[in-house]
Order: C-alpha cells, then structure tokens, then sequence
C-alpha cells in the first residue's frame, strides 16, 4: 500500500530523529550529563512491586508530590508518557478536526507533528531578530490553541513574561508554555494557571531530573482545565515504576539544584570555546547551545560522528540556516567536544 492509504492530514509525517548508534558521545538530546537521577536509580534498585496490578490510574501519588512542591493541588496536575503525551491530550482536549494551530518559528519539530497528527492546520509565526516572540503576529490566525516553549528549543532563549502574559489576556485560545527546560531557567508561569484558565504548563522527567527512559512528564493547569485532560487522556498511560521513580526524584531537589548549577558555571565556558573557534553563538537560558558553524553544518556534524560525538543539526532549517545545537557538558565533556570540532576544523 502507498502513503495514499494513510489519512489526508498524515501523510507527508517522517519518522523522528534515530541515528544509528555506535557508542558516540551524545551531546544531541540535551539530557542531564550528570547520568541517571540518584533516588530515581535507587527507587529501581529497590523495587518489589506487584507488577500483576494495574497502577493507579491518574499517578495520583505523583499528582501529590508535584502539588507539595509547588504549593498547588493534586487536581492541577495532569501526568503522562513523558511530556509529549501531553502535548497530545492538549490536542485532543481543546481542538475540532481543522483547527488551526500556532507555534513559533523556529522551536520543536514536533509541535507540527502532534497538530496533524490530531488533524489540525499548523501555522507558523517567525520570531524577531532576537528569537523573541511577536505577540501581534501570534494572535493574528485566531488560533484554538497556541504553543511556545520557554526556554525555546532549539534557540535556547526563554520568552518574556509580559509576552506571554499579554497572549494570554488577549485569546480565548488555549496557550501552552511548554517549559521542559525549565528547571535550568529562572522562573516559571506555573504559579499563574490559577490566574489564566487557558494556560497549560509543560513540564518532564527528561531533562533536569535525567529520567527520560522512563517516560514522565506532566501538566500543569487550572483545576477546571487539568480535569477536561484528565477525562481524555489515556488511564494508566504511566506504570508504576516510573511513577515510584518519579515521586522519589521529586524529593530529591538536591540534585536538580547540582544538576542546573553545573549548567551555570559550564555554559559560558562552553559559549567561549565555540566562539573562539569561530562559531556564531545565541544566548542561552538552558542547558544547550545553539551556534552558527564557521563550516558547512553538514560537514561538521558528520565530522564530529565521525570522531564519537553526536550534536544535532538545524541547519536545513529556515531561521536556524547552517546552525547546530549541542547539550552543554562537564568540563570534560566541553574539553573533548571543543577539541573534536578544532580537529574537524583543521581537516577542511
């Protein structure tokens, strides 16, 4: 069968970034380079469960945790396989088959995909020179619901509050601030979904508490709006082994405050090194950085695999145009990263 058997709104989807492996250095997946969450790993060490139970069907455990450390309600939090399924149920829950949909340009590619995936019309709006978002332009289409994550991926910068806050006052439209990185930036609009019934925060397991093979994240919103999701949103999408590892990483700040102080001091030295090389750099509020290759950006990247270190390319990309992003290291991963890309500099 063609790809003429595949519903209309689906058909010209590619599968996602899966490069063949061979024991590279990854620097492509902004992951946490400290290694696996401590309390996470121990939960796992120390699991006795009876695993011919279902888990318990909304992670209200979970759901408790995540309310404690923010000083919200288990009915504000809405939690899933990983933050992407969140993004799908926000889909499901708020748009009509048509819809149209605005996410800023340039950010993560798969925003786009969940929108068609759920049969919805994708609207781009670029940023301005500084990869900040133009409000106007955002609310223009009349979108039902608008997304942007803060900090930005792939350009690393957070969005202004006053932005944000002026889209939501300004659409009845669902506004999702995507926050998946947030815990290496400062501040947050969780304290606001009270506040704004049509806002939802994105926020995972992925990045800061480095869980991301176990496949959690959550939302945050209204208690009205947190419900609407609840009730779509697949029953028991999270086991029960990553929901215990996921409420013993939520006890743990510790190691999200080493995690992000780490970050703070390696990201400038990091941003040095690439612009002592001749890279162009853009600033950064997580843990990555996006930069302008003084080479053909295809030349680099299949360089540095070459030499066992993956960083991934946005360069085919409009506004990203010759541009790479790689996770920010140790020292020692900075040191061999820096090093790897002067030799692939050398050899041209």
């Amino acid at each position: 069968m063609d790809r003429s058997g595949m519903r209309s709104t689906v058909r010209d989807l590619q599968m996602y970034y899966n490069p063949e492996l061979h024991g590279e250095v990854r620097l492509d997946t902004n992951t946490n380079v400290l290694g696996s969450n401590p309390a996470a790993a121990e939960f796992l060490r120390n699991f006795r469960g009876d695993v011919n139970g279902y888990p318990n069907t909304y992670s209200d455990g979970l759901r408790d945790a995540l309310a404690e450390l923010y000083g919200l309600e288990r009915g504000n939090f809405v939690v899933g396989s990983g933050s992407d399924e969140m993004l799908d149920v926000s889909f499901k829950t708020f748009t009509e088959w048509g819809d149209g949909s605005v996410s800023p340009v340039p950010s993560y590619t798969l925003y786009e995909y969940f929108m068609k995936l759920n049969g919805g019309r994708c609207v781009g709006v670029d940023l301005d020179g500084e990869f900040q978002l133009d409000t106007d332009a955002m609310l223009a289409p009349g979108a039902k619901v608008m997304i942007m994550p803060s900090p930005n991926n792939p350009t690393g910068n957070c969005f202004r509050r006053k932005d944000i806050e002026e889209i939501l006052s300004r659409t009845d439209g669902m506004v999702i601030v995507d926050e998946a990185y947030g815990e290496y930036a400062e501040g947050t609009m969780v304290d606001r979904v009270e506040e704004f019934d049509n806002l939802i925060v994105l926020r995972t397991f992925s990045k800061a508490y480095a869980m991301a093979g176990l496949r959690v994240g959550y939302a945050v919103a209204s208690k009205r709006t947190a419900e609407m999701m609840n009730c779509v949103k697949i029953p028991y999408s999270v086991n029960m082994v990553s929901e215990g590892a996921a409420i013993a990483a939520v006890k743990d700040q510790e190691f999200i405050r080493r995690s992000k102080a780490m970050v703070d001091g390696q990201r400038p030295y990091l941003d040095a090194g690439l612009r002592r090389l001749g890279f162009e750099t853009f600033p950064s509020d997580s843990n990555f950085i996006l930069a302008r290759s003084p080479i053909d950006h295809a030349e680099l990247v299949a360089g540095l695999k070459a030499k066992g270190i993956l960083i991934r390319d946005f360069g085919a990309k409009r506004r990203t145009e010759n541009c790479v992003r790689t996770t920010v290291g140790t020292r020692e991963l900075n040191d061999l990263l820096l090093s790897k890309i002067e030799e692939v500099l050398s050899g041209c």
